[in-house]
């Protein structure tokens, strides 16, 4: 097998990370990200798009874009890592969000929660149908 010389970028290693995710009511989408989610608003921008930091000072953002016609993602578009995904679903329960459930081959959650090698996940949408996850490295 063929070793690949990789050749880091420390312009990218090193960048903050923001996640667009399209909405079609950005309304009601804030109201969830804010009050279910508890993220911390940056505010609106010059573009149209509401910004969210989250993550250890903030350092991740989610931006919210409004966008017509806006199709969300059949995948999860972010995932959430918690030190405690049975503490953590707890209390985004208490404050509205309903967790997905599955029976699939290879996918099956038991109180939401699937186990997949190293990690323990659970996922929901939000409001504008965008597939969310939270987990946890259990290796």
């Amino acid at each position: 097998m063929e070793t690949l010389s990789i050749t880091r970028h420390a312009v990218l290693a090193t960048a903050p990370v923001t996640v667009m995710l399209p909405v079609l009511n950005l309304e009601r989408a804030r109201q969830f990200y804010e009050q279910a989610l508890g993220l911390h608003p940056i505010g609106l921008q010059a573009d149209g798009k509401f910004e969210y930091g989250c993550g250890s000072n903030n350092g991740t953002v989610i931006a919210l874009f409004p966008k017509p016609n806006a199709t969300p993602a059949d995948h999860t578009a972010l995932s959430f890592e918690v030190p405690d995904i049975t503490a953590a679903i707890q209390e985004l329960q208490q404050h509205g969000v309903q967790f997905e459930d599955y029976d699939l081959p290879g996918l099956k959650t038991v109180n939401h929660i699937c186990v997949l090698g190293a990690e323990k996940a659970a996922w929901f949408k939000d409001p504008e149908g965008n597939y969310l996850c939270i987990h946890q490295n259990v290796g």
